[in-house]
């Protein structure tokens, strides 16, 4: 009696080899960059209609995710990507989620909303950022925010003073305008185009006098946009807001940072509401040779204060500060200065390496280039 041998195949598992695994670590990688790089496009249903958010990195809850809003004439795109795309700046973005929400309309390839659209009041917008974070599933946020978008992020901080931890708040305007103003905006309605008055909204007179490349690019691209008459709805309701009144006694429970160049249209507005202000949670910082938009022509020093003003709140503490030289000073003004021509007091000196313990909010810092 024979018995037949059967041949049994085993295949052996093999790990993948060193070249498939770096191959497939670029791959992961690539997919990541892509997702920080571009983001990704969420059209978010709240309250009041269908806002367009575009997210960049994870959705990571372990930290406050940075939340911006732009100006009028700009979109998310041409408001912010200068900074967070700016080389050191990539320290934070690597390790903070990005959400970028673009007003009503503002987005880029909008079509223009029909005659006689109503158009969404200042706090109605400002309503809409909680749908945002609950989509997103952020608790919390630090909201960076310019022009338009400045004046939005602080109604909003002062209905949710719980969601916000941080706000960085470019060329704010807490105040409604006075009769003086309106009969000068009537005026401007009419001798100048739509266009000329966002620029002059947007930049110093110096930046318009020079026609400098940055205003030129910024005057062909509204000028010719598709929803430039949804860029007009949201000017006039920017310029039908109401006064903020803050006051030492009703004022923001989180650390601010007030920023504006220091020939920007809204110089006096943002020295104004720095006087509001509680001293000992906001630093003004007023930039020299910045313009009216100090994120796109000077990113380095922009990411520099931001970055101490992320770490005065906890985050990031062995942040290394390499590009502009530090000091701290215990002066009772409460502001920053980039050009270094106001006198200091107490200054206490400061190295460039990381590890430093942060400023505490109730200390004024200066950076000096």
């Amino acid at each position: 009696m024979t018995s037949e041998m059967q041949e049994i195949a085993i295949t052996e598992e093999k790990p993948l080899l060193t070249g498939q695994a770096d191959a497939a670590k670029d791959v992961a990688e690539l997919a990541a960059r892509i997702l920080l790089d571009q983001g990704q496009e969420h059209s978010v249903e709240t309250p009041h209609g269908v806002l367009r958010v575009t997210l960049h990195g994870t959705r990571t809850t372990r930290r406050p995710a940075i939340l911006t809003f732009h100006d009028v004439g700009l979109d998310s795109k041409s408001c912010f990507s200068s900074l967070f795309k700016f080389e050191e700046m990539q320290e934070i973005v690597k390790n903070f989620t990005l959400i970028h929400i673009d007003a009503p309309g503002q987005e880029e390839g909008a079509s223009a909303y029909p005659p006689g659209y109503q158009y969404p009041s200042m706090e109605t917008i400002a309503e809409m950022i909680p749908a945002v974070l609950q989509f997103f599933n952020f608790r919390t946020v630090i909201g960076v925010g310019v022009g338009v978008g400045a004046y939005i992020l602080s109604k909003f901080t002062l209905a949710n003073p719980d969601s916000v931890e941080g706000l960085v708040l470019i060329n704010i305007d807490t105040n409604a305008r006075g009769w003086m103003d309106w009969a000068a905006h009537k005026l401007s309605s009419v001798t100048s185009s739509l266009t000329e008055q966002i620029l002059s909204h947007l930049f110093s007179q110096e930046e318009l006098s020079s026609n400098t490349d940055l205003v030129q690019s910024h005057r062909e691209r509204i000028s010719k946009a598709p929803n430039l008459a949804n860029m007009e709805l949201l000017w006039k309701t920017y310029n039908s807001r109401r006064d903020l009144n803050l006051d030492r006694n009703y004022t923001f429970k989180c650390p601010v940072m007030l920023v504006v160049g220091d020939q920007a249209p809204y110089e006096d507005a943002a020295v104004e509401c720095n006087s509001k202000m509680d001293p000992t949670s906001t630093s003004f910082l007023k930039m020299a040779d910045a313009g009216g938009l100090p994120q796109l022509t000077q990113p380095a020093k922009l990411t520099e204060a931001f970055k101490y003003f992320i770490q005065g709140m906890g985050y990031m503490a062995s942040s290394c500060m390499t590009r502009l030289s530090r000091s701290r000073t215990t002066s009772l003004s409460s502001s920053y200065s980039m050009d270094g021509s106001r006198s200091r007091s107490r200054t206490l000196s400061q190295g460039s390496q990381g590890g430093q313990m942060p400023p505490s909010p109730s200390q004024t810092m200066e950076v000096s280039c």
